[in-house]
């Protein structure tokens, strides 16, 4: 029991800590320097090292996946305008608006790749002599 109890307990971490990084991600994506989307960038990186981390520190896909709903869901949420019209995530101006839609699907999209990448570790190279 103590073994399930410890694996919940892990993705609700791997959860948290994907929330804190999209919060991070979403507020700060659109930031550029010139024409270069070095927000963009920065939060895509990021994302992908936190999921890779996270799936290959505990061995567990389901961790990635749950570090990858935090990110999602943050992204989500603090990209709507709030009940008194205000929002966290400054809109997007014609020039940037490209850059909040590639946010939006890098995101999943890596959280997809990270989750859904085979695991390599247990392949074995073939036998000398063909056997």
């Amino acid at each position: 029991m103590g073994y399930g109890v410890s694996r919940i307990v892990g993705w609700l971490v791997a959860a948290v800590v994907g929330v804190f990084y999209g919060v991070a991600a979403t507020v700060g994506h659109a930031f550029r320097l010139g024409p270069v989307p070095v927000g963009l960038i920065l939060a895509s990186i990021g994302t992908g090292a936190l999921l890779i981390a996270l799936r290959t520190l505990t061995g567990d896909r389901i961790n990635a996946l749950a570090g990858g709903i935090g990110v999602v869901g943050a992204t989500f949420l603090f990209s709507q305008v709030g009940p008194g019209g205000s929002a966290i995530v400054a809109a997007a101006t014609p020039d940037t608006e490209w850059i909040a839609v590639a946010w939006t699907i890098v995101g999943p999209l890596i959280v997809a790749l990270v989750v859904g990448w085979p695991d390599l570790s247990r392949l074995r190279p073939a036998a000398p002599g063909g056997a």
